[in-house]
């Protein structure tokens, strides 16, 4: 296009030149300058076309991102130093719940849960922090075929409790409960649970389990994607008292995942079915929601969330301080929903439903015997239902701009060793086709910008599922299918936000096993693969085999750095 505007007054003078030379009068002169206008057009879009240097014209080199964008709200920071203690320690107090209420040390010891076994849930063992003599003798057990006669000490529960104690089991937590100065969970003393439990692994230097845990020196802000969340939680001796977060069954109606759902009448074993089910509750995800849906979602990682905002897969906290708040006070500590704060929030969610829930939350946990609740450590303060005290609580404002300055300040992993010249193509395709949403440069934050259901998922076909408590949030709607459980009941409609999703971070592609939120798709050849049909959430697909290989390399090696100093002329 530039060219021709340097080329026009050429083609004007040319044309007038004719005319007067023939007497051709000012109509033709016009014809003819149009005339020659769209041949040198054709002849140039021709040129572009054909080049032998393969540059691809302006038009098909796309963009770098979206237009439309809607710029993050701004995150009061703390202390990064103490932001990293808190991710790794801090309980605010939950082990009450997780002593008292789910009992999950009485579990662990009854059904004599071992190294090993902790290992095949997927969780993470720090070996910095085991004895040095005992750390020498689980290397060389890791070494071996794990079996009892080879691996005595992984196939000790007493270990267990032994690697607990020393901090090493990562994200289980024990704490001086009977304050006596020491730790040991066998004397009285409780353990809880941290941010770490969900989003650290290690480097696996000593042992990696296949589809497990590993052990190694600590690596915070990654996710651990075979964590079996619902076969920990099913570890505990009362795993009814995780039933806000799980498929209930109203008026003889379910949603999510299982065809048959949970009611308060339903017996541990019943619940810890439920739980075990991968088809319930699929490895490497996380039901975060108390709205009795079955719609545990893809755990994320943690790294580098100043670039992630707004969080959780809906969108509904604008601020990280606020999305760390409710997991402290609602997920880590259920019984906050046996209150008459958790009673208003989900009336205000689901109406009647939601009384129903209270309703029978408490009788189930007055027929298991938890008192004393709820354990959390926080403030009461402002009004239930609002962004910065969802449950009308609030942890300690300091410790959360600590947080949200560690995990800001995470960094993501390198992307892949790839081609560089199947990558260049692929960064082609994709400043063509995904820039109306992504940005090229994964060092950039994402488009605050939620993207409306519709837009993602062309099957979407929502019907009337519920009544609101709280007439100014958004209908409760659902359609066929799993891919919008996670926002029938609960989005950012409370602070005036569309019904969508938040865009996620283009980083750890390679290693990722689990797409889109709600893990439905397992590789990035299936995401991008045409037979998954039009229909499908994220329809955005390459049908040359050859061009779907050349994106799989350029996504798989994307990292905060991978798009520093490239141009957009192709080049590698």
């Amino acid at each position: 296009m530039n060219l021709l505007n340097r080329i026009y007054p050429q083609i004007i003078s040319f044309a007038s030149s004719v005319c007067k030379k023939w007497k051709i009068g000012k109509t033709h002169l016009v014809i003819s300058a149009l005339f020659c206008l769209v041949f040198c057009n054709v002849l140039l879009f021709d040129s572009c076309n054909s080049s032998k240097n393969n540059q691809a014209s302006p038009q098909a080199l796309g963009s770098d991102g979206p237009v439309d964008i809607q710029k993050p709200a701004l995150q009061p920071l703390g202390d990064i130093a103490r932001g990293k203690e808190i991710f790794r320690f801090e309980t605010f107090g939950n082990e009450g719940f997780w002593f008292n209420a789910m009992r999950m040390q009485q579990g662990m010891a009854e059904k004599k849960v071992t190294p090993k076994k902790m290992l095949e849930i997927g969780l993470q063992f720090d070996m910095e922090a085991v004895d040095p003599e005992l750390r020498k003798a689980l290397e060389a057990e890791f070494k071996t075929d794990l079996s009892l006669q080879n691996a005595p000490l992984l196939n000790n529960p007493m270990i267990t409790e032994k690697l607990i104690n020393e901090n090493a089991v990562i994200g289980v937590v024990p704490k001086d409960s009977n304050k006596d100065g020491k730790i040991d969970i066998m004397k009285g003393d409780m353990v809880g649970v941290s941010c770490a439990i969900c989003h650290t692994v290690t480097d696996k230097y000593a042992f990696n389990m296949p589809d497990g845990g590993t052990a190694g020196r600590r690596i915070d802000g990654l996710a651990p994607l075979t964590f079996n969340i619902g076969k920990l939680l099913a570890t505990a001796q009362n795993s009814r008292a995780y039933y806000v977060n799980m498929q209930l069954i109203n008026k003889g109606k379910t949603t999510g995942r299982s065809v048959k759902g949970i009611n308060a009448e339903s017996t541990e074993a019943e619940i810890d079915a439920y739980l075990e089910n991968p088809a319930n509750y699929p490895v490497g995800t996380f039901d975060e929601t108390h709205d009795g849906i079955g719609n545990s979602v893809k755990n994320v990682p943690l790294f580098r969330q100043d670039l992630a905002a707004p969080y959780s897969s809906s969108g509904e906290n604008p601020l990280f301080e606020d999305i760390s708040n409710s997991s402290y006070t609602s997920n880590l500590d259920m019984s906050t929903m046996a209150t008459p704060q958790g009673r208003e929030l989900l009336f205000q969610r689901a109406g009647q439903a939601g009384i129903k829930v209270y309703e029978d939350y408490k009788k189930i946990l007055a027929e298991t015997g938890v008192t004393g609740y709820p354990y959390v450590q926080a403030k009461m303060i402002g009004k239930t239902g609002e962004q910065h005290n969802v449950v009308g609580r609030r942890v300690d404002d300091q410790k959360l701009r600590d947080l949200t300055a560690y995990a800001f300040s995470l960094q993501a992993p390198a992307g892949a060793k790839v081609n560089k010249e199947r990558a260049a193509r692929g960064r082609t395709l994709f400043r063509q086709s995904c820039t109306g949403c992504h940005n090229v440069d994964q060092g950039k934050p994402v488009n605050a910008k939620l993207v409306d259901l519709k837009t993602l998922w062309p099957g979407y076909n929502p019907q009337p599922a519920g009544m609101r408590g709280d007439a100014k949030q958004s209908p409760i709607i659902n359609s066929p299918g799993n891919y919008d459980d996670k926002m029938v009941v609960i989005d950012a409609s409370d602070h005036g936000e569309p019904r969508g999703v938040s865009l996620p971070l283009l980083l750890d592609l390679d290693r990722t096993t689990l797409f889109l939120h709600d893990g439905s798709v397992k590789s990035l050849d299936e995401l991008l693969n045409p037979q998954r049909g039009g229909k499908s959430p994220h329809p955005f697909y390459i049908k040359d085999k050859s061009q779907r290989e050349d994106m799989i390399e350029f996504l798989s090696g994307l990292d905060t750095n991978s798009d520093k100093g490239k141009t957009n002329n192709n080049q590698p």
